[in-house]
């Protein structure tokens, strides 16, 4: 099967992932993922800097992948309990990510997406920019949703996806959820 540099990316992606069944991020090696890949740790160089460099690369596309989830679903509702079902699927890969958060930064790329995606859904729904007022509203529920997805995807909060999307839908400021509400997305 050819491998192209895409496809060589997900491979070393999917040893990785089968490493950390095994041991845990920080303790798997270069060696050891391209040896698992069937490759050489020339090829795996020749995609990435490092461990946490594929990681980064993984994590955005899944994270991405998440998203995409998210907008399949008609409501807020809906489109977080996707999220919630993708991150589960993948708990593993968001667990050790979200671990070596410090590194990678990966809650404030989250923080990014989940703002665009909200602020997307509401300028779009009403064709005009969104008041400095609901932004504020907007970007503190974000924060804390990540907080809270992390704190689940870490085992510190237990629930089902449905049960993780009713909490993070009743967190909401009661003003950003009456302009959901009115725009028919919750």
């Amino acid at each position: 099967m050819e491998r192209t540099r895409e496809n060589m990316k997900y491979y070393l992606a999917d040893a990785l992932k089968r490493c950390m069944k095994r041991a845990p991020l920080e303790k798997v090696t270069v060696g050891e993922i391209a040896e698992e890949c069937g490759t050489s740790r020339q090829t795996f160089y020749r995609h990435f800097k490092d461990k946490y460099d594929l990681v980064n690369w993984y994590f955005d596309k899944i994270l991405q992948e998440s998203f995409e989830h998210m907008g399949e679903g008609r409501t807020i509702f809906e489109g977080i309990v996707n999220k919630f079902q993708y991150i589960e699927e993948e708990r593993m890969f968001f667990k050790a990510a979200f671990k070596n958060d410090a590194q990678n930064n990966l809650r404030e790329h989250d923080f990014h997406l989940i703002l665009a995606f909200y602020t997307e859904r509401i300028e779009g729904k009403t064709g005009m920019k969104m008041p400095d007022h609901l932004r504020f509203l907007l970007e503190m529920y974000c924060q804390g949703s990540i907080y809270m997805t992390v704190q689940w995807v870490l085992g510190k909060i237990k629930g089902s996806p449905e049960e993780m999307a009713e909490a993070l839908v009743d967190a909401m400021p009661a003003e950003l959820g009456e302009v959901f509400r009115r725009l028919e997305l919750l």
